[in-house]
């Protein structure tokens, strides 16, 4: 893996981390804007203590080494929870700045996915 590559895969991976880890605290503590924001966007408020504890947990499945499919699971949960976010806001009719956090966070996690190391990966079956 070439240099540039490294630098790549972990500033965008450290700054998915701490984009997950504070908004997944900011959940679980249920905090009285991000309340309002889940109920307005038509979601149940226990929503916010799933998304909290899979967003911690995902951002813990990332970063320690190995386990290359728990790592892939944790990728595609941050997309799909953040395409979720996004296509929820436009369900919304939300301003376009509210889908900064979530746009960002969705370029971040396909930036870190392509630039993980090899043994970051899972290896290919072929039968």
């Amino acid at each position: 893996m070439k240099k540039r590559d490294k630098i790549i895969y972990w500033v965008a991976t450290v700054w998915l981390a701490l984009g997950m880890v504070s908004t997944g605290v900011v959940q679980l503590l249920q905090i009285k804007e991000e309340a309002s924001m889940i109920e307005r966007l038509g979601y149940p408020l226990y929503f916010l203590t799933l998304l909290g504890v899979w967003k911690l947990l995902g951002t813990i499945a990332i970063l320690i080494p190995r386990f290359p499919l728990l790592k892939e699971w944790a990728y595609a949960g941050f997309f799909f929870a953040m395409s979720g976010a996004v296509f929820s806001h436009f369900a919304v009719g939300d301003h376009p700045k509210e889908l900064f956090g979530p746009v960002l966070l969705i370029v971040l996690t396909v930036v870190s996915w392509y630039y993980r190391p090899t043994e970051r990966k899972t290896a290919l079956v072929s039968a």
